[in-house]
């Protein structure tokens, strides 16, 4: 693979919601950029949360943090999109499906017009869904186009197990893979604290009832979304910190491991669709899989996951 060299320092969002808000003021304290373009339908409110991100930059770098439109698309090193509907109340990610293709429809033309020659991230819901939207519409190599995916979920498991097992959670490692939404599977046979299996760390912390805490655990972070929205109706704080992680790891090219959304070519029997598997991220985007071990349990549930993102793909019109 030809190794594509960021030299631009600058970042675009599209959308400027609490979702998007929230990411660039997580962007804004990273350092990443010197430059993060806010674009939104409504321009007035791209221009006031440009401006109120702004009063903090003499406590973070120097950086230019503006209002623009699709032009800025054409050096930018990331694109982010979260524009679309938001998740309400009693809906689930995939009841977002035709709105949001139809906002995708109106904004990923404009980004292939400007020959766009960064990466694509998509955050907006239904993620994988919407990734494999934006790879049909840019035209774009498929390495280079990136959904979220279940970054944020893993992130959440990660957190509930530290809770759980009374240890620092970036000890934990565990993912969440297939869908960002109801049928995501926790990939617990290979979930393990600093290469010690979890059971065994379990016990070693106290716990024996290895059936009922996980799936206490698995329920909890798949709900976790649902319970925020009842409360506050959205989420935001921790995509926001999902969202700059991911480009950490491609304007740093650090080849981390991450479960992102992309499409998934043979891995597990599964093939032509978007979804969320580990994966070497670096400044090219996807580099390669990293095939970790399931049970077939759960090798099972991912087929059918992704069987499900394939049958509503097939319904949409592109």
């Amino acid at each position: 693979m030809k190794k594509k060299v960021i030299n631009s320092k600058k970042a675009v969002m599209i959308g400027c919601g609490f979702v998007g808000s929230a990411s660039v003021f997580a962007l804004m304290q990273s350092g990443l950029f010197t430059e993060i373009v806010l674009i939104d339908a409504d321009k007035n409110k791209a221009e006031g949360e440009a401006m109120d991100i702004s009063h903090g930059i003499p406590f973070a770098s120097p950086m230019k943090i503006y209002a623009g439109d699709y032009d800025d698309v054409a050096d930018a090193a990331i694109v982010a999109i979260s524009a679309g509907a938001g998740q309400k109340p009693g809906e689930t990610r995939l009841d977002l499906v035709n709105k949001n293709v139809a906002i995708f429809k109106s904004i990923i033309p404009e980004i292939a017009k400007r020959n766009f020659a960064g990466i694509m991230l998509v955050v907006a819901n239904p993620v994988d869904i919407l990734t494999q939207v934006a790879i049909k519409l840019s035209g774009l190599p498929e390495n280079r186009v990136i959904g979220s995916g279940t970054v944020l979920d893993s992130a959440r498991l990660r957190y509930k197990l530290g809770e759980h097992l009374s240890v620092d959670s970036r000890s934990v490692h565990a993912f969440i893979v297939g869908e960002h939404g109801d049928s995501e599977v926790v990939a617990w046979s290979s979930a393990n604290v600093s290469g010690v299996p979890l059971s065994e760390m379990c016990e070693m912390r106290g716990h024996y009832k290895h059936k009922e805490n996980t799936a206490e655990i698995a329920t909890a972070v798949k709900n976790s979304a649902y319970e925020i929205i009842n409360k506050k109706h959205a989420t935001y704080y921790g995509i926001a910190m999902s969202v700059k992680r991911i480009c950490e790891v491609i304007m740093r090219d650090e080849k981390s491991i991450l479960p992102v959304s992309h499409m998934i070519h043979g891995v597990y029997d599964i093939d032509g669709v978007s979804l969320s598997m580990p994966a070497i991220v670096g400044a090219d985007g996807i580099e390669s899989d990293i095939p970790i071990n399931l049970s077939g349990e759960e090798a099972l549930k991912l087929k059918e996951s992704a069987d499900s993102l394939k049958k509503i793909m097939e319904t949409i019109e592109l």
